[in-house]
C-alpha cells in the first residue's frame, strides 16, 4: 500500500515538448560528475564546519582548528581538500596563510543549504 506522498504514473503518453526540451538543455556528463564531486566534497561534516567558519570570515588554520577544536594538521588536511577542488582559497600575508571561502557561489551554495535545513525544523 502506497502512502499518500507516493505517487505512480500510470499515463502512457510521453509530453515529447518537455523531454525534448530537457533534452536540449541536458549538460555534459562532466558537468554532473564535477557538480556530483563538488557535493561530495561538501557533504563531510569537517568540511562542512570549516566552511561555516569561513563563511564571514577569512581565517589561518590556527584559528579555524581552535573553532573547531581540532589539529592544526587534520585542518589543513581539510582545506587542502577544499582548496584543489576550487571551493576556498587563500592569501599570503607575511608568513600567515588566511583561508576564504573561493567566491560568491560557493558562499551561495552554502547558505542556502543551511537555510533550507533551518527551515525544515
Amino acid at each position: 500500500m502506497l502512502s499518500r506522498n507516493e505517487f505512480i504514473c500510470d499515463c502512457n503518453i510521453i509530453h515529447k515538448e518537455v523531454v525534448n526540451e530537457a533534452i536540449k538543455q541536458m549538460p555534459e556528463q562532466d558537468v554532473f560528475n564535477k557538480l556530483a564531486e563538488f557535493f561530495k566534497i561538501l557533504g563531510d561534516t569537517t568540511r562542512a564546519k570549516i566552511l561555516f567558519a569561513l563563511d564571514k570570515n577569512e581565517m589561518c588554520v590556527c584559528d579555524i582548528a581552535n573553532v573547531l577544536g581540532m589539529s592544526k594538521s587534520s585542518i589543513s588536511h581539510q582545506l587542502g581538500t577544499l582548496r584543489r577542488s576550487g571551493i576556498v582559497k587563500c592569501r599570503k600575508q607575511g608568513k600567515e596563510v588566511y583561508y576564504m571561502l573561493d567566491d560568491e557561489h560557493v558562499k551561495q551554495v552554502f547558505e542556502i543549504g543551511i537555510e533550507h535545513i533551518e527551515h525544515r525544523k
